[in-house]
């Protein structure tokens, strides 16, 4: 009776031992879904991992959606098996929901896919410089989707490619009542001494909707410091 008990644990150590075998031999996904989220042919600058998308696989017992984080510049990556995905938006985003339907995708090794949205506001002829401690930024803000109003306008500064809503170093707001479509706006701002003792910083520009809660940017400049 104890050489059984002994003889059945071999055998299940051993089932178990070769189950663990067969998971680590699982083959890794070898395909890859990119693209960037566009608007007019260009890619629509975002905080990062603020907004998302969701790629869901029918055919499956357990639909389970992955989420696909979107890079500060639009893009997108997603290593995969091949088959056909369903590519949705999940969370906030600085563009209208009703011009982001289901997208079926067909994924067959490396597969580029770009999802065109509408943004409610758009930033144009965007330039920074720096004088002494003061960063001086120009731009201008078109609407696009007609009921959209700016709720607000910041500009961010930081010593990282990533600055944004979650994460810079310095931010500063635009009065509302400065702001005016279509016409070419300035803010100024004087640097704090943590980011005036660098030799350069990254900047960008801004603009939040009243039916979002996510910015739209302009992208990232870096900017040389005197």
């Amino acid at each position: 009776m104890k050489y059984s008990s002994i003889y059945l644990s071999i055998l299940t150590l051993a089932s178990l031992l070769s189950m663990g075998c067969e998971y680590d031999n699982f083959e890794a996904p070898k395909s890859t879904l990119s693209g960037s989220i566009v608007y007019e042919g260009n890619p629509v600058s975002v905080r990062t991992g603020g907004t998302r998308l969701q790629l869901w696989e029918d055919g499956h017992a357990l639909r389970t959606p992955m989420d696909v984080f979107i890079d500060h510049e639009g893009h997108f990556s997603a290593s995969l098996f091949d088959g056909t995905y369903k590519l949705v938006t999940n969370g906030d985003a600085p563009w209208s929901p009703r011009n982001l339907d289901t997208v079926e995708v067909t994924v067959r090794g490396n597969t580029v896919v770009d999802i065109p949205v509408t943004p409610y506001f758009v930033l144009e002829n965007e330039s920074f410089t720096a004088a002494g401690t003061t960063l001086n930024a120009q731009f201008a803000i078109r609407r696009v989707v007609p009921n959209a109003n700016v709720s607000r306008v910041a500009l961010y500064v930081g010593h990282s490619i990533l600055t944004d809503q979650g994460r810079f170093e310095h931010r500063v707001e635009m009065d509302a009542a400065n702001i005016q479509l279509g016409q070419p706006l300035s803010m100024s701002t004087t640097l704090p001494a943590s980011l005036a003792n660098l030799d350069y910083v990254f900047v960008r520009v801004g603009v939040l909707s009243n039916l979002s809660g996510e910015y739209y940017y302009s992208d990232v400049q870096r900017v040389n410091l005197p």
